[in-house]
């Protein structure tokens, strides 16, 4: 009886990894698509060749890192429906290629209130120092490396002064993970004259391929397996500003004055980071109150940023 107990336990213990052993044979692994891309890509107008062995593997990795990180990917590309159309125009105002878009779709996912273990902040992962330095408010109470479209700004003024230092975009986008100093200081003592042909950490080695991989899953998601319709895309929201000149003591209640929830409020304005508004000096802000229609998915009008986003019949 003993073992007739013994015999039985293991069948149950063992039995579900027979079926999945089974399973797993008449299972065509053909399911498993290994993406496919051209040998020459571009960023910002600039070919980067592919054909050399090892660019060729870099790119190969990231593209087939990103295409099977479903989760994310999938919250970028539906992400990138609500903030692409605030964040291009800026982009185009300031004299930045469109294709930089990818680079803060990697710094972050798009969301807003991302944040590094190095403290990094924000759609554009912008340091504390860093910030400041570029015209930032960051403090305990207000952090503006969380406004997409103040931090937008700030990081076009990054992106403007490597630019004018290096001349070629797909550098900038390197310095912008390594720092100026870091990418100049490597050149010099590798005798090298690109960032592609520099020994750097692993991080930044991969860094500008992550974005190009971004950018050639996002040109056809389909095509790489992720198959949204429009009602899946996150929407914009359409926003009233309230000009505030003056502390605000408690934000539940402003916000309740507006007519909207406390987590409406910090969901809207994610760089309000405390409960008040402290404004001794008078400084102007803009407090953005959403439409009511916009918070429910049954009152909205669903579009699409980019139609090759999208599967929808026509």
């Amino acid at each position: 009886m003993r073992l007739n107990k013994y015999f039985i336990v293991l069948l149950l213990l063992f039995s579900p990894l027979l079926v999945w052993g089974e399973s797993m044979e008449q299972k065509e692994f053909s399911d498993v698509v290994i993406p496919e891309f051209p040998l020459k890509v571009t960023f910002a107008d600039e070919v980067v060749d592919l054909d050399r062995l090892d660019m060729y593997e870099r790119f190969d990795r990231e593209l087939t890192t990103l295409c099977y990180m479903h989760s994310s990917t999938s919250l970028a590309i539906k992400r990138a429906n609500r903030y692409f159309p605030i964040m291009a125009p800026i982009l185009e105002e300031e004299g930045i290629p469109s294709d930089f878009l990818y680079l803060a779709v990697i710094e972050s996912t798009l969301n807003p209130r991302a944040v590094s273990p190095a403290k990094a902040m924000g759609i554009w992962q912008i340091m504390p120092r860093t910030g400041r330095e570029l015209g930032l408010e960051v403090n305990d109470d207000i952090d503006e490396r969380c406004h997409v479209e103040k931090s937008t700004r700030a990081a076009c003024r990054y992106l403007k002064e490597a630019y004018d230092r290096y001349g070629s975009w797909t550098m900038v986008a390197a310095s912008y993970n390594a720092g100026m100093g870091r990418i100049s200081s490597e050149l010099e003592k590798q005798f090298a004259d690109h960032s592609f042909d520099l020994w750097l950490n692993e991080e930044t080695s991969r860094y500008v391929f992550r974005i190009l991989a971004m950018k050639e899953i996002f040109s056809s998601p389909a095509k790489y397996g992720y198959k949204l319709k429009t009602r899946q895309l996150y929407q914009p929201i359409r926003y009233t500003e309230v000009r505030v000149d003056t502390t605000i003591e408690n934000l539940a209640l402003f916000a309740q004055s507006q007519g909207i929830s406390y987590a409406q409020l910090k969901e809207a304005n994610p760089w309000l980071r405390a409960r008040t508004m402290p404004d001794k000096s008078r400084k102007v802000y803009y407090i953005k109150i959403p439409h009511k229609d916009d918070l429910f998915y049954t009152k909205r009008k669903f579009t699409a940023y980019r139609k090759e986003w999208v599967i929808d019949k026509k």
